[in-house]
């Protein structure tokens, strides 16, 4: 049996408002300056502190460790990045796109204008096959028909995304850099003169402080592992989020309601879940609630269950390690679902 290719219908009806008027009366969208004055001390403390151990420890292999710990520290940033794109932090847009240049483009060296664009249509469209930017961009595919049509080197790396999956992702913090690279190149951003100069100031100093600091080799290894776990523990953040969802096409576009909860994963959480996603293992509300700040989802988690069992609208909430055998087994169903002769042209139909 092939996997879906489009939202169920369950739920379409059901009004978001309800849902609304009870989040904002039990004060869920309040601001939480307090819980993000200590979020910045101590993720500016996790990232001083790793790069004083690399200083501090100079020539050594022990470096690799180092790398671990620093790839662990640029992926706390890039959850404050997040949130901060989504208002979530400070009040005032000015604010708002200064601290997010500073997060993205100066720490990190990913434009933060091209993400803010991105992200906002994904989450308009979550995964939507041809308006979700997080679907358009992958190489891998989403649903029966992308892998059909794919054709050459991508053809056999659709065939093989299961396997591919984890290796694919520590080129993530590569592909992204890139795509930012290309949306600053062509004016997609508001300010491609700032953030091409911060991109280039982190890309400057990153280096001068590897190679400056470490023997070739030794510096290469250590941005191997950096990089890539970094791009891991991005995806590893992100893809349980949405893979393996229903997703859908053309047609009639749900109510916001259904839109967000059916195309969304939840993960049952702890505290220790909460720091590593970034509340993002609260999926199904970050996204019924963009605005909504970090340390509230949890509260909201309880208030959304609720109503989608009163509405009939199913909620799908796993553990981590379920969450990544479902995405891995959607993309093994998409890749064996491709003809087997997938890469050749298709023959002419009669």
């Amino acid at each position: 049996m092939e996997p879906t290719t489009t939202t169920p219908a369950s739920g379409v009806t059901a009004s978001f408002e309800p849902l609304r008027r009870a989040v904002r009366e039990a004060g869920l969208l309040a601001p939480r300056p307090a819980y993000y004055v200590l979020k910045f001390a101590t993720n500016t403390a996790l990232l001083a502190g790793a790069w004083t151990v690399f200083f501090l420890l100079g020539d050594s292999w022990f470096q690799l460790l180092t790398a671990v710990l620093l790839a662990f520290a640029y992926g706390q940033t890039g959850l404050l990045g997040h949130d901060l794109g989504h208002s979530q932090v400070v009040p005032g847009r000015r604010a708002t796109e200064v601290l997010g240049l500073v997060h993205g483009n100066l720490l990190l060296g990913f434009s933060y204008g091209w993400w803010m664009n991105h992200h906002g249509r994904h989450h308009s469209h979550p995964n939507h096959l041809e308006l979700d930017p997080d679907i358009l961009r992958r190489v891998v595919a989403f649903s029966p028909e992308q892998a059909r049509r794919s054709r050459g080197v991508r053809a056999f790396v659709i065939r093989h995304q299961a396997g591919l999956f984890f290796p694919l992702l520590t080129l993530e913090a590569f592909g992204l850099r890139i795509a930012s690279a290309v949306a600053i190149r062509r004016g997609a951003v508001r300010r491609p003169g700032t953030e091409a100069l911060l991109m280039a100031v982190h890309l400057a100093a990153y280096n001068a402080a590897l190679f400056l600091t470490l023997p070739f080799g030794l510096a290469l290894a250590f941005f191997a592992v950096h990089q890539g776990l970094f791009g891991v523990y991005l995806g590893c953040v992100f893809a349980p989020n949405h893979k393996g969802m229903p997703v859908r096409d053309s047609g009639e576009e749900p109510g916001w309601l259904a839109r967000q909860v059916l195309t969304s994963r939840n993960i049952r959480s702890s505290r220790p879940h909460d720091f590593f996603y970034g509340g993002l293992n609260y999926q199904i509300e970050h996204h019924l609630f963009p605005t909504m700040p970090r340390p509230n989802l949890r509260r909201c988690r309880p208030l959304t269950m609720a109503y989608c069992a009163e509405v009939g609208l199913p909620y799908h909430e796993v553990s981590a390690t379920r969450s990544y055998a479902e995405v891995l087994r959607h993309l093994r169903l998409i890749g064996g679902s491709a003809v087997p002769d997938l890469g050749r042209p298709s023959p002419a139909a009669p």
